[in-house]
């Protein structure tokens, strides 16, 4: 069922505080962040000379479940990171942070995004005879700094920034600081937080707020900021023309308490459900959300519009990543594990079906078939975001362009093979509105991708890096 949605490739976590046990604040930050990836975590922690790491496949709580292994990591500054693979294989190799050892001492790179570039800069730095031993686009980052570091660790990062292409947050640890940076469009988040006046950076506000840090600002596009034993520092690096934030973000893959680019995502996914209101006002007897990211889209249309709003679908919280499904069967069967109807709600009623977006729509396909099995008369099914078209090229792991259902058919394709009574996706127009008419991309839903591959470069292509 997952897969029927797009996938954020990372979170970020890091801190610069001598008083604090810096490995325990990233790991709670870290967990804060689980959603954005569910395949490895690592926090490495440095005392300015020496830079210790442990990393390993799984859930930040597995990989961290032996209290020792906190406790063991002990340093002044720590970054954190979890993964979900968009380019490189989901192996141990690339998990993060990747530490390395080179002249001028030691490194540690945690990265969030996708470089469009990639394959050309590997190639380049292949010839020059630098040694890759992961598949990851982020190892290309470290190994450019590493290149351009004999004039200090800020100019090095900048140096390095003005030869990537794509999308992109990283931290980076070393010489007794932190450095976070933001690609030039701001496409991928990152923001600043303070805890008993030091620094911390974090993909998204809610992880400042499960360590007790005050939201500072975001980190501005193009920007880099350092935090150290001096405090907080800035610098600016290469600027687009044009800053274009995620929408995606808002969309689906932020936790709703989550504050990006002076955006609160609940709200903001409120507003997408009362512009659905606008657009598309339908009588009925009860809204249900697809939990989780379709709920607040689902009360500001029931609220909009006057109508019931009740939970439907119940979510089964505790089947996680590594739950199998080692027959067809099981297979066919496994939405109603992870979502099953309310029968008593849904019997007998009109009901309007909110969900955030749709993919493949194998998914919408099966909820749609649960809800009239719980005795629903009709099924409509609102969708708070504009067809999703094209593949994104810029750290979401989304399908190839042929696999994208809005791709192959029109709505009412779409509507006949979901078997939805209706289907109403929102305008494009009505999302910036949402947004509150922010610079934002939409290359998943137009195709105007600002910062593109080569064209002879397929998205396969970049996720074999």
């Amino acid at each position: 069922m997952d897969r029927d949605k797009p996938r954020e490739e990372c979170g970020l976590f890091g801190i610069f505080a001598p008083e604090q046990d810096t490995a325990r604040l990233t790991y709670f930050g870290l967990y804060a962040l689980q959603h954005r990836g569910q395949e490895s975590a690592g926090i490495a922690v440095s005392d300015d000379r020496r830079i210790k790491v442990h990393k390993a496949m799984g859930l930040v709580a597995e990989v961290f479940a032996d209290d020792a292994l906190i406790a063991g990591l002990r340093g002044k500054m720590a970054v954190g990171h979890v993964r979900y693979s968009t380019t490189g294989s989901s192996l141990l190799a690339n998990a993060q942070p990747l530490v390395v050892h080179f002249q001028h001492g030691m490194l540690a790179l945690a990265h969030n995004g996708n470089l469009t570039n990639a394959p050309q800069l590997k190639e380049e730095l292949c010839l020059r005879g630098v040694v890759f031993h992961s598949s990851t686009d982020s190892e290309i980052i470290l190994n450019l700094i590493a290149g351009y570091k004999r004039n200090g660790l800020e100019d090095a990062v900048i140096k390095t920034m003005m030869d990537l292409r794509g999308a992109y947050a990283v931290l980076i640890m070393g010489d007794g600081k932190i450095i976070g940076a933001r690609d030039p469009y701001g496409i991928r988040p990152l923001c600043i937080g303070i805890l008993e006046g030091r620094y911390c950076l974090a993909s998204e506000s809610c992880a400042l707020d499960v360590v007790g840090a005050d939201f500072l600002r975001d980190v501005r596009p193009g920007e880099v900021v350092t935090i150290s034993a001096e405090g907080l520092s800035s610098r600016q690096g290469p600027s687009g023309s044009e800053t274009a934030h995620c929408s995606f973000e808002h969309i689906y893959l932020a936790r709703p308490d989550s504050t990006i680019d002076e955006v609160n995502v609940w709200e903001s996914r409120f507003r997408m459900g009362r512009q659905l209101a606008a657009e598309c006002p339908l009588q009925a007897d009860i809204v249900i959300p697809v939990p989780d990211s379709g709920t607040p889209a689902a009360l500001g249309y029931a609220q909009a519009l006057g109508l019931h709003f009740a939970e439907g679908l119940m979510k089964n919280r505790y089947v996680g990543r590594t739950f199998i499904q080692p027959t067809q069967e099981m297979r066919e069967t496994a939405v109603r594990i992870k979502l099953n109807g309310n029968e008593r709600i849904l019997r007998g009623k009109n009901v309007v079906m909110v969900d955030d977006s749709l993919v493949r729509g194998t998914t919408s396909l099966k909820l749609i078939q649960l809800v009239r099995h719980c005795g629903a008369r009709e099924v409509h099914m609102l969708i708070s975001s504009p067809p999703v078209r094209y593949p994104c090229y810029y750290g979401i792991d989304t399908a190839e362009r042929e696999s994208l259902i809005a791709n192959r058919m029109d709505v009412d394709g779409i509507r006949d093979f979901i078997g939805a009574d209706s289907l109403y996706y929102l305008s494009e127009n009505g999302l910036r509105a949402a947004l509150r008419g922010g610079d934002y991309c939409l290359a998943c839903f137009d195709g105007r991708y600002l910062d593109p591959p080569p064209p002879s470069r397929a998205k396969d292509d970049l996720e074999k890096i």
